[in-house]
């Protein structure tokens, strides 16, 4: 991280529960995710976050907006 990049802000919701495969219903971040996001650069938080996207979609707790050509 460069001196004057800002640190990628975390994705915690403040509905903090695990599911049974120990990941957080509310940011979709596994545990090891959560401890360490202190400790990774903005680019390992980039790649957290990437996963935690499709951990939603996956789920079903986020869609696929429509896109303009489907209006």
């Amino acid at each position: 991280m460069t001196a004057s990049e800002r640190p990628v802000a975390s994705p915690c919701v403040n509905i903090c529960a695990l599911d049974d495969d120990d990941i957080c219903t509310g940011c979709q971040r596994t545990v090891e995710e959560i401890t360490r996001w202190s400790r990774m650069t903005n680019d390992e938080r980039r790649t957290v976050l990437g996963l935690c996207h499709e951990r939603a979609k996956a789920s079903g707790l986020i869609w696929m907006l429509p896109s303009k050509s489907d209006n």
